[in-house]
């Protein structure tokens, strides 16, 4: 009997897929396919589906909008729990808003707006979901996720629902205690903000909206910036110095538009991508010394 069949039990049907291919989750379009892929709705399927991957030893990863992750192109070995906006309900509290954690934050930082809300003017062109982008401390135009999250609800390891205060959270530069510990999924964020003017607000998303579509390489699949900022440097100086604009490994390439992007011109696996990534870490501390971090997560292959 398939390993995965009784997923049935717990999910519709039509949100359980198998032999899935990864490029269609993830921002970049590269990756081989997962063994299943599941799509839950509710914070009590998210939570059974974990418990039944950990009763029967399957291995599992949590993804959002993917549009931090690579995938191998042998694919992912296990299952693949995808929350979309599938799991995207939204509360508004006065000034607080208490959101799934499969909402996207564009959607998100739409909703503030409309309620007169502050605060998530900076997220408005972010392309993930609000369990991913606070996870990862997401941040843009000066302002971070930290900033505004008061709690997080979430899945510990043991499969029990808890509850974390922002300042117990250990958020730093694109870090917090999530990403320490990824067997926590979050399940919902409650978001302090502040009472604001709605012109006021549109007009500084639309500021950012026109930054973020003049200087980023939106035309192309990519998943944002590649890697981490080194203390004291931009990395798009960095490998524009190192005379990598343009440099292209496959359909992989390094943006024309903005050097911190790769993007995928066409075609480009996930090898492709990783080759162009270890060229410009290997240039850039060649020329300059400096170490870059990759900020994408990578999964799959005999990764477990």
């Amino acid at each position: 009997m398939n390993i995965y069949s009784e997923l049935e039990n717990i999910i519709q049907k039509e949100n359980i897929k198998y032999n899935e291919s990864m490029k269609n989750y993830t921002t970049m379009k590269v990756g081989g396919p997962c063994d299943c892929l599941v799509l839950p709705e509710s914070e009590e399927e998210i939570r059974k589906v974990i418990k039944y991957a950990d009763d029967k030893g399957i291995n599992y990863y949590v993804v959002g909008n993917g549009s931090n992750l690579l995938v191998l192109d042998e694919g992912y070995k296990g299952l693949i729990i995808k929350i979309s906006n599938k799991y995207g309900n939204v509360k508004i509290d006065g000034q607080k808003i208490i959101v799934d954690s499969g909402l996207s934050v564009p959607k998100l930082a739409q909703i503030a707006k409309k309620n007169e809300l502050s605060g998530l003017e900076f997220a408005c062109g972010i392309p993930g979901t609000v369990g991913g982008c606070v996870r990862m401390n997401a941040g843009a135009y000066g302002g971070e996720m930290k900033e505004i999250v008061e709690s997080v609800r979430y899945i510990d390891e043991n499969c029990n629902i808890k509850t974390i205060l922002s300042k117990d959270m250990e958020f730093s530069y694109r870090h917090s205690i999530f990403t320490d510990n990824p067997k926590w999924v979050i399940l919902s964020v409650t978001f302090n903000l502040k009472k604001g003017n709605i012109d006021e607000i549109e007009k500084i998303m639309n500021e950012n909206s026109q930054a973020r579509i003049s200087k980023q390489p939106l035309e192309y699949p990519n998943f944002g910036s590649v890697f981490k900022r080194p203390e004291g440097y931009f990395v798009g100086k960095l490998v524009q110095d190192s005379g990598l604009k343009g440099k292209q490994i496959g359909g992989a390439q390094v943006s024309e538009k903005h050097t911190g992007f790769i993007v995928n011109k066409g075609g480009a696996t996930c090898k492709d991508v990783l080759d162009l990534i270890k060229l410009i870490q290997d240039t850039v501390y060649e020329k300059f010394g400096v170490n870059l971090v990759p900020e994408v997560e990578i999964i799959g292959g005999k990764m477990k």
